[in-house]
């Protein structure tokens, strides 16, 4: 792992806890990016006419990676571009299950569409409330992010399966940009309906590229109306036979991009997500301990049995000037300070964190 660690050299400089803010460019994805342009610089045209080859090898990689079908992968620039592109086509008022506090870029786009909205406060028994709401409230569509963004709360995706079983007619519609990349995941055994992400946090595929992932029978419940000449594949006899994961790719996808994304990707399977995730639940594991010990969790993420890794702590200001000043690189999110750890952090880093934060 250190020799991996070596790969990212902001981490020689800092203590890098940001990760759910944006995940790090790294030595070998510099290489491939500058021999994406050299390539692009000497051959114009000529390297662009393969785009196709690559963009199509991305789908795949994104499909085998996360098990889902190639052709139900749509590239988006971004999560929050796919799900406006999405609800354009949802068609009849729906009963619309949201989070509190979730990411504006998943609860804006309902509110600002005609849907019944209801909400949920996200506490220790989350997953107990979302299921008496559905019950209750007649839901159609529960919208919300797999981990949430704010203090690291992470649904349990047992959970979203079982009721995707006992109300098959509820549409799953969630967030994976901070939760894909920590865990291993198979989609197409998860029971959601629709699963989006950007790519430049956990997964560590830069900016510009993420995208959708849909279960077969998605594509019957919308009237999605997006297209464009690169949906139909540059096949000008084509307008009629647009598959709807490619109605979300209506243009010109940017192969330096999604590129990146091909290349993060590979990068991750050849560390193995089993290696990654047993790291990532072992700092996250300490983590909570030790900033349980110190009262600075609030009491939802104490309750829960398994937590992501990410956590905001009760802090101010000036504590969050010592911890810059200390050169810990995070995030002021909410009324505390948000501390997240990737595979490349290590226990060491929590205990400096501790001390800093034991000091007076």
């Amino acid at each position: 792992m250190q020799k991996i660690i070596k790969q990212f050299p902001v981490l020689s400089q800092y203590t890098y806890v940001n990760t759910a803010t944006s995940g790090l460019l790294y030595d070998g994805l510099l290489d491939w990016r500058q021999e994406h342009d050299l390539d692009f610089l000497i051959g114009g045209s000529k390297m662009k006419m393969k785009s196709n080859v690559l963009i199509s090898e991305t789908r795949n990689t994104v499909g085998k990676f996360f098990g889902c079908k190639a052709e139900n992968v749509a590239l988006v620039p971004n999560f929050s571009i796919g799900l406006n592109l999405l609800l354009e086509g949802m068609g009849d008022k729906r009963n619309v299950l949201l989070l509190e506090g979730d990411y504006p870029s998943v609860n804006w786009p309902f509110e600002n569409r005609e849907c019944n909205t209801f909400y949920l406060k996200v506490t220790h028994d989350l997953e107990e409330n979302i299921y008496s709401q559905v019950k209750s409230k007649n839901i159609n569509v529960l919208a919300l992010s797999l981990v949430q963004w704010l203090n690291g709360i992470k649904v349990e995706l047992e959970f979203l399966k079982s009721l995707k079983k006992e109300f098959p007619d509820l549409l799953i519609i969630a967030d994976g940009t901070q939760f894909l990349g920590t865990d291993i995941f198979n989609f197409e055994d998860s029971g959601i309906d629709v699963l989006g992400a950007s790519s430049y946090k956990w997964l560590l595929g830069g900016y510009g590229n993420g995208f959708m992932l849909f279960a077969d029978e998605t594509p019957a419940k919308f009237s999605c109306r997006s297209t464009g000449f690169n949906a139909a594949d540059g096949d000008l006899s084509g307008k009629e036979n647009v598959s709807f994961a490619k109605q979300f790719e209506p243009g010109h996808l940017d192969t330096f991009n999604f590129g990146s994304l091909n290349y993060s990707l590979g990068f991750l399977s050849g560390i193995g997500m089993e290696t990654i995730s047993d790291q990532i639940k072992r700092l996250s594991l300490k983590a909570k301990i030790e900033f349980g010990n110190l009262g600075l969790l609030e009491e939802s993420v104490v309750k829960r049995k398994e937590h992501s890794s990410i956590f905001n702590i009760s802090a101010n200001k000036d504590l969050y000037a010592k911890l810059s000043e200390k050169d810990v690189l995070c995030a002021q999110r909410g009324n505390g300070i948000r501390l997240s750890f990737h595979f490349y952090n290590t226990e060491n880093e929590i205990d400096k964190i501790v001390r800093i934060l034991k000091e007076k």
